[in-house]
């Protein structure tokens, strides 16, 4: 019988859509090269996950370097800003975050977008209009922040293993007893269930917290991404039509990705939840 596969690390992802924009409202599209400033109800979509995510105590926090995904992960009125933990962790903005770019539909209403897929004999998701970037750019894009993810959650890892045993050495004979590791200290993640429930993981199997706030086609294709490539695990409840839908803003999706110990840190994905929206719930009357 062969040996089990040794785990090089394990982390849980939470991955939430930027609160509502007026844009979002009216459909028209944004892309890249329009970037509205969340709307009031987007902030308080934003702090209503942040209110969900309270418990969450994040390594690591990641955000496209887009407005309205900005100011969905740094306010005061938002996520990072109703975190029992982590208020004052740093943010790492990257661009390979950012949403899909619509070139020349951008700016424009979301209508004018299916009508020039369907001039082109084309489904609207899948048409890319003039300037404007094919799935297949958005999906590498997503894929590559990905890999980095991975490798850089593994190569901490790496490091808090080797500095533990002089660590270990430098407090043994003292009261303190074993030493342990920065990231150790953050083991805790909040599962999000399908069902409603919410569940908290092991505390010691998980090597860090992810957080990371993007966009709806974005996070779509990463979704898509994780499910058809890397053979992505969805809860029972949740077909796999479902799992390609627009997240609403604010959705969270959360995921525990396993690394084998191996060169090609081959992931194993596990979906807890897939754009849960229930935190909005409460906020009054206005349709979110």
């Amino acid at each position: 019988m062969a040996a089990a596969t040794a785990t090089a690390a394990a982390f849980s992802l939470t991955i939430v859509r930027h609160g509502e924009t007026r844009y979002n409202k009216e459909k028209i599209l944004q892309g890249q090269g329009v970037d509205e400033p969340l709307s009031e109800t987007g902030f308080r979509q934003a702090a209503a996950a942040g209110v969900f995510l309270s418990h969450m105590k994040f390594t690591h926090v990641f955000a496209s370097d887009l407005l309205r995904a900005k100011q969905a992960s740094t306010t005061t009125a938002s996520i990072l800003g109703q975190s029992q933990f982590c208020k004052e962790i740093a943010v790492t903005y990257d661009a390979r975050l950012r949403e899909r770019k619509y070139g020349v539909a951008e700016g424009r209403p979301l209508s004018d977008l299916k009508t020039m897929a369907k001039a082109a004999g084309e489904q609207y998701p899948s048409f890319t209009p003039p300037g404007g970037e094919t799935l297949e750019e958005v999906k590498a894009r997503g894929q590559d922040f990905f890999e980095y993810l991975c490798h850089l959650v593994a190569q901490e890892v790496c490091r808090e293993k080797e500095a533990a045993p002089r660590m270990a050495d430098n407090s043994a004979g003292t009261a303190a007893g074993p030493a342990s590791s920065s990231l150790t200290n953050h083991h805790q993640a909040l599962a999000c269930c399908s069902d409603g429930a919410t569940n908290v993981l092991d505390t010691n199997v998980l090597d860090a917290n992810v957080l990371v706030v993007s966009h709806g086609a974005y996070m779509r294709s990463w979704v898509s991404y994780f499910v058809l490539d890397l053979a992505c695990t969805l809860p029972a409840t949740l077909s796999k039509t479902a799992a390609f839908s627009m997240s609403p803003n604010t959705g969270i999706s959360q995921f525990i990705v396993t690394l084998e110990n191996r060169d090609s840190l081959k992931p194993q994905i596990s979906c807890l939840c897939l754009n849960r929206d229930d935190h909005l719930r409460g906020l009054a009357t206005e349709k979110v």
